[in-house]
């Protein structure tokens, strides 16, 4: 093959044919195309996003007064953004080492991550142990102490967390382990999407990035209760109220029949009647008379009589919901 076409034959494949949305097909680089994985439900859309960072942006308010009472110092706390990844692509970003929590909050499904700098971790026990909270130039491996004091601090945040989800009673935080290395970790699934919490906070002019990292499936219930509810109008109530009469049932005969209570008599009395013989009616009971359509129970009324004929004045309905 002659270089020309050796060249023609590298371009070819470094070309992918794509249908758009208007069905052109066009060629596009390999390298241009990235891929989506349809069985992945976990993205959120703008709107839900941006509710989302509104209730988070009331959690950081709230959390930055909690830690400044808690370490008795100003402290500076701010969200810095909210996106969804891949798991595999998360851990991969995580520089080693760091300090990483894992905790649940019952009774949502899923292992969340809380991910701190070892800096911003010594900065807090150097405050917890009576120091000024000085950020230290490099981290180095934490000590059980350290990590137990640090403890205190993840189980302030994601209990703040909790508590500004009133629409989810009941939620319990709990603290599963800690890791230093990202490669390590198995949570979730690879293609598993997170959602994460970038914080920027710190003591004075010493800022570090705290990441606090869900799964889809432990905000997917939170999701639902942040949706708004689609309001009802007049109109709309109206029209389910007052339901539409179906003419195919004008010729349909329905019997009617009219009866009053209040006469009671013995099985024996009865075979006893013969004509010309006089029943006492109670006068209240004679002049209330119920109406029944089909067997149904459905108006009172009086009775009399119009035009020579026996007749019945509805004077009012009767409430049988229960036999329907």
């Amino acid at each position: 093959m002659s270089e020309t076409g050796s060249s023609l034959a590298l371009l070819d494949a470094s070309l992918v044919s794509v249908l758009t949305a208007k069905g052109v097909r066009e060629s596009h680089k390999a390298e241009s195309i990235r891929g989506y994985d349809f069985r992945q439900s976990g993205f959120l859309a703008p709107s839900e996003l941006r509710r989302i960072r509104q209730r988070h942006e009331q959690f950081i308010r709230a959390l930055t007064a909690r830690l400044a009472m808690f370490l008795r110092l100003e402290f500076s706390l701010q969200l810095a953004k909210v996106h969804i990844v891949g798991y595999q692509k998360f851990i991969e970003s995580l520089p080693s080492p760091t300090h990483i929590t894992l905790f649940k909050t019952e009774p949502l499904k899923g292992v969340g991550l809380l991910v701190m700098p070892p800096r911003l971790g010594l900065t807090f026990v150097d405050r917890l142990l009576g120091g000024p909270g000085q950020m230290p130039a490099e981290g180095h491996d934490l000590s059980e102490i350290e990590v137990v004091l640090i403890d205190q601090v993840v189980m302030l945040i994601i209990t703040e967390w909790c508590n500004h989800w009133p629409e989810m009673r009941g939620l319990q935080p709990s603290l599963l382990g800690h890791e230093n290395n990202s490669r390590f970790l198995q949570t979730a699934t690879p293609d598993t999407a997170m959602l994460i919490l970038t914080l920027s906070g710190g003591i004075g002019e010493q800022a570090e990035a705290i990441q606090i990292v869900f799964p889809y499936t432990t905000v997917e219930p939170l999701m639902r209760l942040l949706s708004p509810t689609l309001p009802v109008s007049d109109a709309a109530t109206a029209r389910a109220a007052t339901p539409k009469w179906n003419p195919q049932f004008d010729e349909v005969k329905v019997p009617v029949i009219a009866e009053w209570q209040g006469l009671k008599m013995s099985a024996g009395d009865i075979t006893r009647l013969k004509a010309g013989d006089l029943l006492m009616l109670d006068p209240a009971c004679a002049a209330q008379v119920q109406i029944l359509l089909n067997h149904v129970p459905k108006f009172t009324g009086r009775p009399g009589t119009t035009v020579g004929k026996w007749a019945v004045q509805l004077t009012g309905s009767v409430n049988n919901n229960h036999l329907t």
